[in-house]
C-alpha cells in the first residue's frame, strides 16, 4: 500500500478553509449581511457598488433640492412682496392724476412712493444664506442701487444675465434664478424703477403734468405685469423641483430596499451551513489527533 506523505499538510489545510468559512458564516449571523467580501460574491458586490453610488447620487441632489427650494421660496416671497408694493404706488399715482389734490397732497404722495422705491429695491437686494438672489452670476453684491444726482433719480444693475440650473439624476434641468434686469429693468423704458423714479420727479414739485404722470403710471403698470410674469417663472421652478424631489426620494426607498435584499443574509441557510461547518470541524480535529496519535504511528505497526 502506498501512503501519502501529505496527508496530515491536506487534513490542516481543509481545517482551515474549514474554520475560514466557519468565521465568515459566524461573521454573516451575527451581522445580517450575506456579502462580506468581494471574493466572496463578485457580481453581486459589484452590482451592491452600483447601487450605493445610485443612493448617493440621490442623497446628493436630495439635499441640493433642499437648498434650491428655500431660495426659490425667498425669491417668490420677495416679488409677491414687489407686486404688493407696485399695486399701492399705482393707486397712489392714479389718485394724484386726477387733479382734485392740492400740492401738498402731491408732494406726500411723491414721499410715499419714494419710501416705496426703497422698499422695492430692498426687496430686489434680498439675500438667501447670505448671497443676493437677484444678481444673476453677481450674488456677492447687491444688484442695485439709487443715484439722487439727476431727476428723475437712476437706479443702476450692477448684477448680470447669468441664469442658473439644477441638473436631475437623468440629465433634465431646472432654473434656479430669474436675473435682476430681467425682473425689475424689463423691456424697453417700461421697468420698474425707472417708472418709480418717474413718477417720484412727477410729483415732487406739487404740481403735475398729467399727461406725463398717466404715461409713466402707465409704464409702471406694464412693469407690474412683467414682475407677475417672472414670478410664474419661478412658481414653475419649485413646483418642478418639489416633484423631482418625490420621485428621487421615491427611487432612493426603491434602491435601499433592492441594496439591502442583496446584501442581506438568508438566515436559515446561513444557520445550517454554519452547522455543518462546525461538525466538519470537529471531524477533522479528531481525524488529525488520532493520527497524529503514538499508537497510530506507522513505526508502531512494525
Amino acid at each position: 500500500m502506498r501512503v501519502d506523505p501529505t496527508y496530515i499538510t491536506n487534513l490542516v489545510s481543509s481545517l482551515d478553509q474549514t474554520q475560514a468559512s466557519e468565521q465568515q458564516l459566524t461573521s454573516q449571523l451575527s451581522s445580517g449581511v450575506g456579502i462580506t467580501s468581494l471574493s466572496q460574491n463578485p457580481v453581486g458586490a459589484g452590482e451592491n457598488v452600483l447601487l450605493l453610488n445610485q443612493i448617493q447620487q440621490d442623497d446628493s441632489f436630495t439635499q441640493s433640492a433642499s437648498t434650491v427650494t428655500g431660495q426659490l421660496q425667498v425669491a417668490d416671497s420677495a416679488l409677491g412682496s414687489v407686486v404688493s408694493e407696485l399695486t399701492q404706488a399705482i393707486s397712489l399715482a392714479t389718485s394724484a392724476n386726477n387733479g382734485t389734490m392740492n400740492a401738498n397732497n402731491v408732494k406726500s404722495i411723491a414721499n410715499q412712493i419714494s419710501g416705496i422705491l426703497n422698499e422695492v429695491q430692498s426687496l430686489a437686494n434680498t439675500t438667501y444664506q447670505g448671497q443676493y438672489i437677484f444678481g444673476g452670476g453677481q450674488t456677492s453684491t447687491a444688484p442695485f442701487t439709487t443715484s439722487s444726482g439727476s431727476t428723475p433719480a437712476t437706479t443702476t444693475y450692477n448684477g448680470d444675465s447669468n441664469v442658473n440650473y439644477l441638473e436631475l439624476p437623468n440629465g433634465q434641468k431646472i432654473q434656479l434664478n430669474v436675473p435682476g434686469n430681467q425682473i425689475f429693468q424689463g423691456s424697453g423704458s417700461n421697468s420698474v424703477f425707472g417708472a418709480l423714479n418717474a413718477l417720484i420727479a412727477d410729483y415732487s414739485s406739487g404740481t403735475v403734468n398729467t399727461a406725463q404722470a398717466v404715461s409713466d403710471t402707465a409704464a409702471l403698470g406694464t412693469a407690474l405685469n412683467y414682475v407677475s410674469q417672472q414670478r410664474v417663472t419661478l412658481d414653475n421652478s419649485i413646483t418642478q423641483v418639489t416633484a423631482a424631489s418625490s420621485a428621487v426620494t421615491s427611487e432612493k426607498t426603491q434602491l435601499t430596499t433592492a441594496q439591502t435584499n442583496l446584501i442581506q443574509a438568508d438566515i436559515p441557510t446561513v444557520s445550517t451551513q454554519l452547522s455543518l461547518a462546525e461538525t466538519q470541524q470537529t471531524a477533522l480535529e479528531d481525524v488529525i489527533a488520532q493520527l497524529e496519535s503514538p499508537s497510530n504511528s506507522l513505526f508502531s505497526k512494525l
